[in-house]
């Protein structure tokens, strides 16, 4: 596709953003627009908030589990980045007006020790390569109204991303189970949703090899100290001025995310 094209799908993300008001789905207004188009938008989009000052600290997988696809209404997986704004300490509150329709759901987050770089990555890489785990909750955003979001809509508009929130019980990898750590999320004191490691591609750590090999042609490697989410175990669920959000996960402690009125 054109780059004006391209230019031009990546304006209209940075004007949401910017006035905090959803645009229509993006494959309505460029139908012809690919999953390689949809990267380039995105990329565009990440480079510029790089260049206004903000810093690349990590990647999301989104749409991982079944659950998540099927609440999309999407079938495959997707990649985003994080940023360092998009970073939340647990407990402390988080204005929900910085985001459009956020919503929120519980991740096991690998932090890594040193670089992962595809493609041939294995789960034997990606493990060594992983210094520890930690509880984690993502807010999950769309600049797309109603999150009536294809592939192509959620990949433009950087996987979702919305924020995240980091537990502070660093674990090794080797001391848990990723596939049977079960995982409890509660909002306002109720159980909300229940899942599973196993849920995300049959192990999280089969996304981190999903992630490496997917970037790694383009040539972007995976860097030590940067987190990486491989996606959710549970559906996500929207979130208000108010709320208390605890995911735990078996094995890896708890994570708090508390959301407040505020401004943009």
């Amino acid at each position: 596709m054109e780059a004006t094209t391209l230019q031009a799908a990546a304006a209209s993300l940075e004007s949401a953003y910017e006035t905090g008001k959803p645009i229509p789905p993006l494959i309505e207004s460029y139908p012809d627009l690919t999953l390689e188009d949809a990267y380039r938008v995105q990329q565009r989009v990440v480079r510029g908030w790089v260049e206004r000052g903000d810093i690349v600290r990590g990647h999301k997988v989104g749409l991982a589990s079944a659950a998540m696809q099927r609440q999309m209404g999407v079938d495959q997986p997707d990649y985003g980045h994080l940023t360092a704004s998009m970073f939340h300490l647990e407990h402390q509150p988080i204005a929900v007006k910085r985001f459009l329709q956020p919503r929120i759901e519980p991740e096991i987050a690998f932090v890594l020790g040193s670089e992962l770089r595809g493609p041939g990555v294995t789960v034997a890489d990606a493990a060594r390569a992983v210094d520890f785990v930690l509880p984690a909750l993502e807010i999950v955003d769309s600049r797309i109204q109603d999150w009536q979001i294809s592939i192509i809509d959620t990949i433009a508009d950087n996987a979702s991303s919305g924020g995240v929130v980091l537990g502070s019980t660093p674990t090794r990898l080797g001391d848990v189970d990723l596939r049977l750590a079960g995982c409890v999320l509660h909002s306002g004191g109720a159980v909300a949703e229940t899942g599973a490691g196993g849920a995300v591609l049959g192990s999280p750590i089969n996304a981190l090899v999903w992630l490496a090999n997917t970037v790694g042609p383009l040539g972007v490697s995976l860097q030590p100290g940067h987190v990486v989410l491989p996606g959710s175990m549970t559906k996500s669920i929207p979130v208000s001025a108010g709320d208390t959000v605890v995911a735990t996960i078996a094995g890896l402690g708890s994570v708090t995310a508390v959301f407040s009125g505020g401004t943009r």
